[in-house]
């Protein structure tokens, strides 16, 4: 198998742009694609440009950028759009620098954006603000490709001049604006695009979709390891082909190990969607769209490419970027590097005391987890007093739910949500979009705490308490990830995640899910450190609903 950066390859060449496959040779040198002559040949693989992720936050793989390289690369993979705001959120722009900073030892393609909305509420307690000075001169950096997704939509209609001037700021470099407007329709959905917006990824209706294409806006059709919105969403790229590509979002350790973009296009083509449309959207549409240094399969182009055994398979045999084998066979050749810790973390252990609710009236406002979207609703339910005290009452799957400040010392808040079918025990996280404190869901209060006290222990990570269990994946780097490999976070991860279940959990992705109670920005109820979150007026709301 070639190592250096001058060989040839010999296979069905895929040319996504003239769409159309042929019996080719595919020549290369120091590092570049210098030809692609056709043959009489009938060979058995296909060389195809490389996938992309058209918007991923690398942080939720629980890998530092280094290690979630080696892992997709394996897939296909050679290029994501990454949004570093959940680092940001935790160390501000020393986080976007260490997730540059990271990425560089590695020949992936990293296209990192500036964080737009860090914090993303003024609602919550993050650990950092990045403000319109410092958007601007990370806009200005050339190792940043785009301003990350616009998550303040609010502000946006409302003319807020802050967010108006980072949308500015990235427009005057000619730097692409991603969106980030969850269920926003009509005249709405028109002056949000209006303002400088290209892209949505939080469309979960083919008619969400519809409206925000007609205004110019491409789609993101994202399928992660919580937010799944491929299904509803697919057919549009056999309609708008120019305008759509394929993302993760967030996709966890365990997930990436199975599969990236290479199962979303074997999904769609599976689905009877044209081919070049599909690879149109998973390896053209991104590069076009974000000014992206990633070869498209031309002569001059880099040699970023790969080779499937079939296309209907996407059954990914080796991965090239520059010329370079950065993958074979189901393992990636990319050396393995020690990643520094860096963190923010300041939680103090806790008392089970500070997780009882008095009951102050007979309904309370109840979040309702969706298992495979990142929307939730509200729900008033009756409350179970035990005591004088509000108590979970998992009979009724109704289970404390709890958010406790890493920062600075503060009370916990708490409230109740529904969906999360533990029968037992209780799971915590330090990974609580997008501000990142301590967020946990369990039976009883003493569990809860537990769990809570696991993870602060830890500096930060994912934990499991009850029935005598401690499981503890600890994620050292910001309390968002690990310095492991991608083979033993997943190891870790599944065991977690198996043990969730073990207590009852019906969820897809329980701490996924979990992860996103604390997303404000995210109609319809969410938990912040400071209290219950109502996304759709954007105001708080009290735990009982009388």
């Amino acid at each position: 198998m070639p190592r250096d950066l001058s060989f040839e390859i010999t296979a069905n060449v895929v040319d996504v742009l003239n769409r159309r496959i042929f019996p080719g040779r595919v020549e290369v040198a120091d590092g570049k694609i210098v030809a692609i002559r056709e043959t009489g040949e009938r060979p058995s693989t296909f060389v195809l440009p490389g996938l992309i992720d058209a918007h991923v936050h690398v942080e939720s793989s629980m890998l530092v950028p280094s290690e979630f390289a080696r892992a997709a690369v394996v897939h296909g993979t050679v290029a994501s759009v990454s949004d570093p705001h959940e680092i940001g959120n935790v160390l501000g722009t020393a986080g976007v620098e260490y997730m540059l900073e990271n990425a560089a030892a590695v020949p992936f393609k990293f296209n990192f954006g500036a964080p737009s909305c860090v914090p993303a509420t003024v609602f919550e307690t993050a650990g950092a603000a990045i403000d319109v000075t410092q958007v601007a001169r990370l806009l200005d950096d050339p190792r940043i490709g785009y301003l990350s997704e616009m998550m303040n939509y609010p502000g946006v209609l409302a003319g807020d001049k802050d967010v108006l001037a980072k949308i500015a700021a990235a427009q005057l470099l000619d730097k692409p604006v991603d969106g980030h407007a969850p269920g926003l329709r009509g005249e709405a959905a028109a002056a949000y695009i209006a303002a400088g917006i290209t892209t949505d990824h939080e469309c979960f209706t083919k008619d969400e979709a519809l409206d925000k294409l007609r205004c110019g806006a491409k789609i993101l059709i994202r399928e992660g390891s919580a937010a799944r919105n491929f299904d509803a969403l697919c057919t549009l790229i056999d309609e708008y082909p120019e305008m759509c590509m394929l993302c993760s979002d967030d996709k966890h350790p365990d997930e990436l190990l199975a599969g990236h973009i290479n199962v979303l296009v074997r999904r769609a083509i599976e689905r009877g969607i044209d081919r070049f449309n599909v690879l149109r959207a998973a390896c053209v549409n991104p590069v076009l769209h974000y000014g992206m240094n990633v070869g498209l399969l031309r002569p001059g182009d880099d040699a970023d490419f790969i080779e499937v055994g079939s296309l209907e398979r996407m059954d990914v045999l080796r991965t090239f970027i520059r010329g370079r084998l950065v993958a074979a066979d189901g393992q990636t050749t990319i050396p393995r590097i020690e990643p520094r810790v860096v963190n923010r973390f300041h939680g103090r252990v806790r008392t089970p005391d500070e997780f009882r609710v008095r009951a102050e009236g007979e309904r309370l406002n109840v979040i309702e987890a969706i298992d495979g979207q990142l929307i939730t609703r509200r729900l008033v339910e009756r409350a179970t007093v035990h005591d004088g005290l509000a108590i979970a009452d998992a009979a009724r799957d109704i289970l404390k739910i709890a958010v406790v400040n890493r920062y600075v010392s503060a009370a916990p808040a708490v409230a109740f949500v529904r969906s999360f079918g533990l029968k037992r025990g209780a799971i915590a996280s330090s990974v609580a979009h997008d501000s990142h404190n301590v967020i946990a869901v369990g039976v009883d209060d003493d569990d809860l705490c537990a769990a809570i006290n696991f993870v602060i222990e830890a500096g930060g990570g994912l934990s499991v308490a009850g029935d005598g269990v401690r499981k503890v994946l600890p994620l050292p780097v910001a309390g968002l990830m690990s310095t492991e490999t991608c083979a033993a976070v997943g190891a870790a991860y599944a065991l977690l995640d198996q043990q969730v279940k073990s207590f009852g959990s019906q969820l897809r992705a329980p701490f996924m899910t979990l992860s996103f109670m604390a997303l404000l920005v995210i109609p319809d109820l969410k938990l912040s450190d400071k209290g219950l979150f109502d996304g759709k007026t954007f105001q708080f709301l009290p735990l009982f609903a009388d």
